[in-house]
Order: C-alpha cells, then structure tokens, then sequence
C-alpha cells in the first residue's frame, strides 16, 4: 500500500484484515531457522549490545515492544501487537516522499534456555508487501562469554514492480534499515 503520508490506525486495520486471509508469498517459509533458500538476496546484521543477564531482558523487552522498528523513517502496526505465530503486521517506511506500508506474518518464535539463550521471531511477506521473502529478529545472551547480542537474518526478492526498477535504491533502505535498527536496539539498552 503506497500513499502520501502515515497512514491512520483506521487504514492499517482494513488493511490487516484484508491481508490476513492471505497466503504467503515465498515457499520455504520458515527457512530463517535453517538456511536461507538460493534465489534470494541474504541480509545479515549483528551487533553486540553488552554484556550479562539485564542486558538480555532488556533487549528482549524492547524487541516484544517492536522497538528494533521505532525508527523515524519506519514504524509497525499495531504497535506493540504480541509475538505470537500468525500475527500480522504492517511494516510502513517512508522513502522518496511516500509511506510504503507493508503486510507480514510471524511464522514462528524463538524462545531458547540453556548455555545461550535466545528469543526472537521471524516473520514472513504477504501478498501486501513490495519485497517476497523472511525476516527473523532475534536477541542471544552467551552465558560462557556473557556477551550479549543483536542480530537480523533475511532473505528478499523484489515484489513490486516498483521495487524490481528501483532495486538498487531498495537495496540501499535494506541496509539502512539493518544498521538503523541495531542502532535502535543500542539505545534501548542504553537508556535502562
């Protein structure tokens, strides 16, 4: 969905619903697990946001509030909707003077104990999205380094067609986005 400006809760919410009787729009769904599929584009981003157990809860609390995408240029709807599997959301970005707004469904949830812990989620592209592929979210606290740390694994391909004749620019938001949000995620633990 492309418009002029942030769309309202209202919009967001036809939207969502219109969305989520959809299917998604790539096959190996839930391969962010495993290993991304050949014919896409891989994005991997990680970052260390600290060290020990309340910088863990911390990231983990800031990510069940979306805030990996509390960035400005991009921002979810609901806001704070919960992390379950089947969930949908809409992902909106500004770029080129317009607000993208984008349709994905959380495909699974990862809540891990043990010598490294983890949690996170990866949702996949509906039909109401520019790219086609997966995204998983995720924070992991290694208990023999203590070290603790952010990282975004996708897979993409263009959608849209306005997405496969800008590609080099939606290459360079994919980027951005990846570095914004570590960004985000260091200030949330840096403001606790």
């Amino acid at each position: 969905m492309l418009s002029l400006r942030k769309p309202d809760a209202e919009r967001l919410q036809l939207f969502l619903a219109e969305q989520a009787k959809l299917d998604f729009t790539y096959k190996p769904v839930v391969a962010t697990a495993t290993t991304p599929p050949s014919g896409f584009v891989v994005d991997h981003t990680r970052v260390k946001l600290g060290e020990g157990e309340s910088v863990y809860l911390v990231a983990m609390a800031a990510m069940k509030r979306w805030k990996q995408f509390q960035l400005g240029w991009v921002d979810t709807f609901p806001p704070e909707l919960p992390i379950e599997p089947g969930n949908v959301v809409a992902v909106m970005g500004s770029a080129a003077g317009f607000w993208w707004t984008n349709a994905c469904r959380i495909v699974h949830v990862i809540d891990e104990s043990g010598p490294v812990e983890r949690f996170g989620f990866a949702y996949g592209t509906l039909p109401g999205h520019v790219e086609c592929g997966e995204e998983r979210f995720l924070v992991e606290w290694d208990h023999k380094s203590n070290g603790v740390w952010y990282d975004i694994l996708a897979f993409s391909k263009p959608n849209h067609p306005l997405s496969r004749l800008g590609y080099p620019f939606v290459r360079r938001l994919q980027k951005q986005f990846g570095r914004d949000s570590a960004s985000a995620m260091i200030q949330a633990i840096d403001r606790r």
